[in-house]
Formats: C-alpha cells, structure tokens, sequence
C-alpha cells in the first residue's frame, strides 16, 4: 500500500506541478541557466518506488522460493507496475492531456526497467543509481534523439528504449542466483 500512495503523490505533483522547470545551470555558460520541466523526471520517482516491492528483510530469503511463490511475486509486481501506469496515465491526461500521459508511462517503464537492472547489478538499496545516471544524461544533455522524456508519444526510438530497458530489467530479476547456477554446465 505505500508503494501505490507513493506513487499516486508523485502522479499528483506531475498534475499540479509538472509545468514547473526545475532551475539547473547551462553547460555551454556560467550566466546561463536552463530548466527541465519536473513532469520529465517525476516519472523516474515512481518506478524507483515500484522496486520497493523487491525489498524487505526476508529478500534474500524469497529469491529462493517455490516457482509458486515466484509466480506470485511476479503477479504484485506486474499489477503495482500496472496500476502505476494506469494512475500516471489518468492524472497527467487530466493535467495536460493523453500525449502527456503516454510520455509519463513511457519514462515510468523505462525507468523501472533500469531500476530493475541496478537492483540486479548494485543491490536492493541502489535500485535508483541507474535511473538517476539515466536522468542526468538526459538533464544535461536534452532534446536529442534519445530524449524519451521529450519526445512525442508515437517517437519509435522512445518505445524501443522501454522494451529494451524492460527486457533488461525483467531479465536480471529473474536471473536468480539458483537459476543462473542451474544453466552453468556440471551443475545440474
């Protein structure tokens, strides 16, 4: 239940203050100073707290679970994702339309993918570092063709970024320590 009141609180800041750019400084000159718009990266917050669902004291213990218990945990991590998307979808169409709220869920599963991934390389307490790397690249450097958080709703590369970045981060949590010494060879 936290892990959705979290995520509803960032769906209602990108409503009410996702317009609101937040101040950085220019690259180009110490003078200047540019703004990305919080709606951007607010995303990036929700799918940091959808890992949370793979946290907890006895983590260590569930990856070694049934394939029951697996099943299970996938079935609440899928729906949280879901219902994620589905709240961030419905309040930024309320707050500046469909397009908007297809780039919200496009960045939260992009993100989450890569969340995923850095909680499989770095550890359940560091499922953000990738995210939050992915961010500053695109902080610092926007508007380019890898901007998923500014691109249109219907850009391809963005979409092939979110299949990508899931496939990554479904992977490596399902690459559990028993099932990767399954596929080494002898150790059947």
């Amino acid at each position: 239940m936290a892990i959705l009141a979290g995520v509803t609180v960032v769906a209602l800041l990108s409503a009410f203050f996702g317009g609101t750019r937040i101040a950085l400084p220019s690259l180009g000159s110490a003078s200047l100073s540019t703004g990305v718009p919080y709606r951007q990266e607010l995303p990036l917050l929700s799918a940091v707290f959808l890992t949370a669902a793979f946290g907890g004291t006895m983590s260590a213990h569930e990856e070694t679970g049934s394939q029951a218990m697996h099943r299970l945990h996938l079935v609440y991590c899928v729906a949280l994702a879901l219902v994620a998307c589905a709240l961030s979808f419905g309040t930024e169409t309320l707050a500046v339309g469909p397009e908007g709220g297809i780039v919200f869920v496009r960045s939260l599963l992009i993100w989450f993918g890569l969340a995923l991934l850095s909680i499989r390389l770095l550890g359940q307490q560091l499922g953000w570092v990738l995210p939050m790397a992915s961010a500053f690249l695109l902080i610092w450097y926007p508007l380019n063709w890898w901007d998923w958080t500014a691109s249109p709703a219907d850009n391809a590369v963005g979409w092939a970024t979110a299949v990508i970045a899931l496939a990554m981060g479904v992977t490596a949590t399902a690459a559990t320590p028993w099932r990767r010494r399954a596929l080494l060879p002898g150790r059947r």
